[in-house]
């Protein structure tokens, strides 16, 4: 392998391709990044055997080859240089770097060692915008499990249907569902349970991306790819049955507030602050008079003592009394980008919803918490 190609395009696709190296691994070569010529392209890839993320840029190649480096090492030492042209050759079992005045020698290993990067080929792929999806992980993968007693919940379902992708998440006390377009109509419908984690890296991914996101799932139902511009990103799905989260969701409700987000959001965080002492619960208090309604937001505990604030809201309905966790409710807030919320309550101990004013393109549902009011 001998080519050529710029420091801060090698920095780039380092950064990117970093985030699927593997952290504590039984497997060294997991640690490496590999580094291989093809059609003229340098392509880099990482893998801790969950997911793996490949990285295109262009290169003068005057040689092909492969080889795997650490990926920690390397990307420390190209961070470091200049930003000019960086020489890269292919010795004995070592990556050879020029840059400027610079030049170092890696020990790698064999890229025959490394873990083979999956094709998916033979199943069915969509098409989405990247804000779309940016939109639709943002607003879901938050609610997703931490702890591992049920797998699927670590996860996101995502049916395609249609036009539609429907994404939700669940871990048990909060449910989130968003509704994206596709390009195009869906061949077959499909449902899939994408890790958090995956979601989370390809988020990061999205940020740069301009053109529509390829999203292909194998024959099997066993992974899924992410193809962007430059950039892949496959990943092992989780197997199991999703709860049917259409049933979670409360057909009817006892009352309806309307209010400001940004104004639920600071409320909740300001009694978040008096909540942490006490179960993280934040209180909830609707008193109806039309336009004229009001809201009040109240946290409390016995050790530091308590807070209120009251904020404007439009309510039909009977007045209401509920509380939730005050975590839950900053986390929601803080993804919707529309300036006001729709709250259904229907009892202290019934769920309550989420939505954002004018889009019907997301719910979240919070379980309550049983306080003595």
């Amino acid at each position: 392998m001998k080519l050529s190609c710029l420091q801060e395009n090698l920095s780039k696709a380092l950064g990117i391709v970093g985030r699927a190296v593997a952290t504590r691994t039984t497997l060294p070569v997991t640690n490496n990044v590999l580094l291989a010529t093809e059609e003229s392209r340098l392509r880099l890839s990482a893998t801790n055997l969950e997911i793996a993320i490949s990285c295109w840029l262009g290169s003068m190649v005057e040689e092909d080859g492969a080889i795997t480096v650490p990926a920690r090492l390397l990307s420390e030492f190209v961070n470091s240089l200049p930003s000019e042209k960086i020489d890269l050759a292919l010795g004995d079992h070592t990556l050879e770097l020029k840059c400027a005045r610079f030049e170092a020698r890696i020990s790698g290993i064999d890229a025959e060692d490394f873990p083979p990067i999956p094709k998916i080929s033979g199943g069915v792929a969509y098409r989405v915008e990247p804000d779309a999806l940016r939109l639709a992980i943002n607003q879901v993968v938050f609610a997703t499990a931490s702890e591992d007693t049920r797998p699927v919940l670590t996860g996101v379902c995502a049916e395609f249907e249609e036009d539609m992708l429907t994404m939700a998440a669940a871990d048990g006390f909060r449910l989130a569902v968003h509704k994206a377009p596709l390009i195009g109509p869906a061949k077959e419908k499909v449902e899939i349970i994408i890790p958090g984690r995956c979601l989370s890296e390809l988020n990061r991914l999205l940020a740069d991306q301009k053109d529509p996101v390829e999203i292909a799932v194998s024959q099997n139902k066993s992974q899924v790819l992410f193809r962007m511009k430059d950039v892949e990103l496959i990943s092992q799905l989780i197997q199991g049955t999703f709860p049917n989260f259409r049933q979670l969701i409360p057909a009817s409700y006892s009352t309806r507030a309307v209010i400001s987000t940004p104004e639920f959001l600071r409320a909740t965080k300001t009694a978040a602050i008096f909540a942490r002492d006490g179960s993280g619960i934040v209180r909830l208090q609707i008193a109806p008079d039309g336009a004229a309604g009001k809201m009040s937001v109240s946290a409390r505990s016995e050790q530091i003592g308590d807070n209120v604030g009251e904020i404007d809201a439009k309510v039909e309905g009977e007045a209401a009394k509920i509380a939730f966790n005050g975590k839950y409710l900053t986390d929601v807030l803080g993804v919707i980008h529309e300036g006001e919320i729709v709250l259904e309550t229907t009892t202290p101990s019934s769920p309550g919803v989420i939505r954002p004013l004018g889009a019907d393109n997301y719910v979240h549902i919070i379980m309550p918490m049983f306080v003595q009011w």
